[in-house]
């Protein structure tokens, strides 16, 4: 029998509807219950990749004994942190202020007003060594305590909720270069000198960083940012956290090397690292970034791109084995002999040795993760391919050499060979904040890589934003097969979205995007936005919580405060709206509070302040669209590594009654194309050379394509 999550859209609730857990959606009605029965909640959140969230279902929720008794003693409620990032922002934040990590899935346990009171991630079904109690002693626990010490429980979740109140560290005064400065010596300090990255393991790839460090290179001159960034970019690639075969990134490393991959594929990480990539190869003309960056976009395009033209938001870490079970890893993972089989003796062997495949194995059932070994010879896109020769998996027992167009080979062959194994589970729900980023990151890697096509197809996401996700001036959270569903927009979503149609007006130069920006960011201030300045993550009319969260700190993605002070500041230099500036330099007050102290999890905010503080530039070019000469500034102002330029592109005849202010009044140069750069209030002489746009903006000359 199926259970009140039978008639959900969202794919997580519905992976629960066939438990014989009495699980509840999130709502007035379920609390309602409880309040009748006079029982605490069970509230449990996760999302449809999640691997444990699995292995907790498979162990517990679909286990009758446990569900009996968890349904005669609690109202057990399910929620998809996909379709309610509030809702798990907020019981999220009481796990980590209590117990100071957190992760998915969450369990938490509230009074029937929603105050919680005991809470944890994943629980087994039998308790572990340690004290590390099973699921069932968690639940006849609460129900005890419950019973026998409801005074007390509901003292603590009084103050626990009282704790939670407490705001931000926040200053309305934004960022400068001092703090920046700041910033940059803390992450030099924290900073993996063999691996790259921050951190030790389990260690996530920090995108958000990396944007900020090519940022500051870009405005400093710091040869120590750039060496960070490139460092951590190359080690990832090398990794098995990365695809060898068919690009894209797993969610994360179970170790410090980025060897073993937690294997769940989520769209916001590969959008963010697509671009970061990009921007890499912006910086420094680096092959291997340009590679990864095209494999990882081809990776969305190909695995999560939806019928709709939007993107779905993951891949499970879980496919089936030969024997029919769910194993985390299946799909990517291999043996010797599976290589043999694909590949012959001798490409069998040489695979092996590059890929650091053994008979022992690296992962789990002596299986391997494939990493890339030294350096292939010849100048070809392939893994390792980059003008420094890493370090060897094993100190002095280098990786083989490998010709390219061999490797080449085999990779297709592996590639081909896989995709013949059962395949991970899609989450087909399109949520609104990553698909903004991945309309971002996949104009721009089109425009810089003279791919169209990629181009293509962020226009038909950011489409399907407007035409399914906007409402008005409203954006709806999640959509499942072209249907709206039933989370409202949180500012993620405002932020993200707004600088997805940013980028791709940058790109396109359909100045539709800009205004469909611009309609986004007046609902940022008029809903979202505090009487300092500051940000919540829910607008004013959302339904309310225990709290409302505000939280400035990146996650996986960029906070939706710091998202949007971003497209903020973009859209006050396309149109030179002061109250949209001043918007963005007051919400960047909490990264001068957060900057020298924790600036890992600012990493974002970093970046947009690195963009205050260098202008941003402005870049109007006034020129006949598709005349060569047109493009070719157009490319060049897309190219410069000025932090967060903005490059807008009209026709001649038409700048007076332009929507776009940037462009008004621009007029061509003696008949020729011409580029207007401006900072600060303050404008260069307009130039028709594309080699004097490029020292305007900060192109990096070195680049083949120059």
């Amino acid at each position: 029998m199926q259970n009140r999550l039978a008639n959900a859209t969202s794919p997580y609730l519905l992976q629960h509807a066939d438990n014989p857990v009495d699980w509840w959606p999130w709502g007035e009605a379920a609390f309602a219950e409880a309040r009748r029965r006079d029982v605490p909640i069970l509230l449990s959140v996760g999302y449809a990749a999640c691997h444990w969230c699995h292995v907790m279902a498979r162990e517990s929720f679909a286990d009758e004994e446990t569900a009996a008794f968890l349904n005669a003693n609690f109202v057990a409620v399910k929620v998809d942190r996909e379709e309610r990032p509030d809702v798990d922002a907020v019981y999220m934040e009481t796990v980590q202020a209590a117990t100071g990590q957190g992760g998915w899935p969450l369990t938490v346990f509230c009074t029937p007003q929603g105050e919680p009171f005991y809470f944890g991630t994943y629980f087994p079904p039998v308790p572990k060594r340690g004290g590390f109690p099973s699921f069932r002693q968690v639940l006849e626990g609460v129900t005890a305590a419950w019973r026998d010490s409801r005074a007390d429980i509901d003292r603590s979740a009084r103050r626990l909720v009282a704790s939670l109140a407490e705001t931000a560290p926040y200053s309305a005064k934004p960022a400068g270069e001092a703090e920046l400065h700041a910033a940059l010596e803390r992450l030099s300090r924290e900073y993996d000198s063999v691996h790259g990255g921050f951190g030790e393991a389990p260690k996530f790839p920090p995108p958000l960083i990396v944007e900020f460090l090519l940022r500051h290179h870009a405005r400093t001159g710091s040869a120590a940012a750039l060496r960070m960034a490139e460092h951590t970019c190359e080690q990832m690639a090398r990794g098995g956290i990365y695809d060898q075969l068919g690009g894209g990134f797993a969610r994360y490393a179970v170790d410090e090397e980025w060897g073993i991959p937690h294997f769940e594929r989520m769209l916001y990480d590969n959008a963010l690292l697509l671009r970061c990539y990009t921007h890499l190869w912006r910086a420094n003309g680096s092959r291997l970034a340009r590679q990864v960056a095209l494999e990882t976009a081809d990776f969305l395009v190909r695995e999560l791109r939806t019928p709709q033209g939007g993107f779905a938001s993951a891949l499970d870490a879980d496919s089936k084995t030969a024997d029919g079970w769910l194993t985390e890893g299946a799909y990517y993972v291999w043996t010797p002999e599976e290589l043999r089989e694909v590949l012959g003796p001798e490409d069998g062997a040489l695979a092996a040795a590059y890929y650091g495949v053994t008979d022992r194995g690296t992962f789990q059932h002596g299986k391997s993760v494939l990493r890339a070994g030294y350096t292939a010879t010849g100048t070809a896109h392939v893994p390792g391919a980059n003008p420094r020769p890493p370090a060897p998996r094993t100190p002095g027992r280098p990786g083989p050499e490998v010709d390219p167009d061999r490797l080449a080979g085999i990779r297709r062959r592996l590639f081909e060979a896989r995709a013949g194994r059962p395949r991970p589970a899609r989450d087909e729900s399109v949520v609104a904040a990553w698909n903004g980023l991945a309309v971002a990151a996949l104009a721009e890697a089109g425009a810089l890589f003279d791919r169209p096509d990629l181009v293509s197809v962020a226009t038909a996401a950011a489409d399907l934003l407007v035409c399914v996700h906007l409402d008005g001036a409203r954006l709806v959270r999640n959509s499942r097969d072209g249907r709206p569903g039933g989370g409202t927009g949180v500012l993620e979503d405002y932020g993200d979205v707004a600088e997805g149609f940013l980028t791709l007006y940058a790109v396109t130069s359909d100045s539709e995007w800009l205004v469909f920006a611009g309609v986004l960011l007046d609902t940022v201030l008029a809903r979202f936005r505090a009487g300092d300045g500051s940000f919540y993550d829910t607008a004013d009319d959302a339904e309310p919580l225990i709290r409302r969260p505000r939280n400035p700190s990146d996650n996986a993605t960029p906070s939706g405060w710091t998202a949007a002070a971003g497209a903020l500041l973009a859209y006050s230099a396309y149109t030179g709206s002061s109250r949209h500036r001043e918007a963005a330099e007051q919400a960047l007050g909490v990264v001068r509070e957060l900057a020298g102290r924790a600036p890992r999890f600012i990493g974002w905010g970093l970046a947009v302040a690195e963009a205050a503080v260098d202008g941003p530039r402005e870049v109007a070019i006034v020129g006949p669209a598709g005349e060569e000469a047109t493009a070719a500034l157009h490319r060049t102002a897309l190219l410069g590594t000025a932090p967060g330029a903005v490059v807008a592109v009209g026709e001649p005849d038409a700048t007076s009654g332009t929507p776009v202010p940037l462009l008004q009044d621009r007029t061509t140069l003696d008949g020729r194309p011409a580029a207007y750069v401006c900072r600060g209030f303050r404008c260069q002489a307009p130039t028709a050379d594309p080699a004097i746009l490029a020292e305007l903006v900060g192109v990096a000359l070195r680049h083949p394509s120059h």
